[in-house]
């Protein structure tokens, strides 16, 4: 059968499946686009990126010139494509446990435009099972098809660099799943890795788990140093300067984001809730915020002041609120302060004032987010706590 493009990307204006269609475009792909946001489906079509991410603007624009990116709202499109990109994740509920119900409804409501020959591959974190789930559930329908889990490790606002240079996990049940799978994501990069699908989806957990658990690490050991009156910056230094073995080990701050949490806590729920590690991470990062209000009141009564929030993304240079600890520091500033102020130079909320305002209306800030740009900003002697160490001081007094 004669397929009129080589792939169809679903969810395809998302962080990971845009930036994964425009380099697919960018190497010779026929890529399709399929999404049904249709705000997000005009700003792309008109080269415009509806998110940060690095370096991606100049390529989209360059990939809708050359014809080799089109966009659809239309689930036929799937039909119309030798291969089916599924930008379909697991997030985890209120009770912190994998929602499965999500991906079930994704694979029934597209099984009726899957063609037998295709090439499904599952691109987002998924709950170990998931592929093996999708396969049976595809030939419980009659579907034939291979199907890939090749999952996505980029950190967010480094697509474009992280798909040419970081090796790519592929994994399938078939050797023509693994082998089609792999000459895929060649067109990316060279460097291939092949793993069995249950192999495969752990490792996207142990990734994401492991990365959480050094962030933890480092805010208990900013904890433990703070409370005792010490700059945990001085200890860093003193530990990583020229010393190999210590590389590793993070500055503090909030470890937020779409993915670390969610993935620790599903690796939870797949080892029977008993990944002690994981749970002990989440009570460590989780509870930040709470412990930077905490021990601000030691010294200063919060209930007549007003606080600024510097940065409301979840990370330096995002314009991503997803799971951002700087909102539950607000919540709860908001139940001890007179008021508290938000501003967020890559996030749009009508609700924020600028940078300058905040600093003349508040008689404390906080940084939430270190962007780069508050690194030089006047904040007129106000103090500041910063446990990014953004102004070299990394403390909360």
């Amino acid at each position: 059968m004669r397929f009129d493009y080589d792939l169809c990307v679903v969810g395809g204006c998302g962080h990971v499946g845009l930036p994964l269609s425009i380099m697919f475009a960018t190497n010779g792909k026929k890529v399709c686009i399929f999404d049904i946001n249709d705000q997000s489906l005009q700003l792309v079509s008109a080269g415009t990126m509806p998110f940060k991410e690095q370096d991606a603007e100049p390529l989209l624009q360059q990939a809708l010139q050359e014809g080799n990116l089109t966009l659809s709202n239309s689930p036929e499109s799937i039909s119309r494509s030798e291969a089916v990109v599924l930008i379909i994740g697991t997030p985890v509920d209120e009770f912190l446990n994998p929602r499965l119900r999500d991906m079930k409804r994704a694979i029934d409501m597209y099984s009726p435009y899957f063609v037998a020959g295709q090439l499904l591959v599952l691109r987002s974190t998924v709950f170990p099972g998931t592929t093996e789930f999708v396969v049976k559930s595809l030939s419980r329908a009659g579907i034939e098809i291979d199907v890939a889990f090749c999952p996505e490790r980029i950190a967010e606002g480094h697509a474009i660099k992280e798909l040419r240079e970081l090796p790519q996990i592929v994994s399938s049940f078939t050797a023509s799943g693994l082998q089609r799978a792999g000459t895929l994501f060649r067109s990316l990069t060279e460097d291939i890795v092949e793993l069995r699908p249950a192999e495969a989806e752990l490792a996207k957990l142990f990734t994401n788990a492991w990365r959480y658990l050094k962030f933890s690490v480092a805010n208990q050991f900013y904890m433990i140093a703070n409370d005792q009156g010490l700059d945990y910056y001085a200890i860093h230094h003193a530990l990583t300067y020229k010393y190999p073995r210590a590389q590793d080990l993070p500055t503090a701050g909030f470890a937020a984001g779409p993915c670390l949490l969610k993935d620790t806590m599903q690796l939870a729920a797949h080892y029977g809730n008993s990944f002690y590690l994981g749970q002990a991470a989440m009570l460590v990062n989780e509870g930040l915020p709470g412990y930077i209000v905490r021990s601000i009141q030691k010294t200063t009564n919060l209930a007549a002041l007003t606080v600024g929030i510097l940065g409301m993304a979840f990370k330096a240079e995002s314009d991503d609120t997803r799971s951002s600890l700087s909102y539950k520091l607000r919540k709860i500033l908001e139940m001890e302060c007179s008021e508290v102020l938000c501003t967020d130079p890559y996030v749009r909320d009508p609700g924020f004032v600028s940078a300058e305002e905040l600093v003349r209306r508040s008689d404390l800030l906080i940084v939430g987010a270190p962007h780069h740009s508050y690194r030089d900003l006047d904040t007129a002697g106000k103090p500041v706590v910063d446990i990014w160490n953004l102004y070299a001081h990394g403390g909360l007094v």
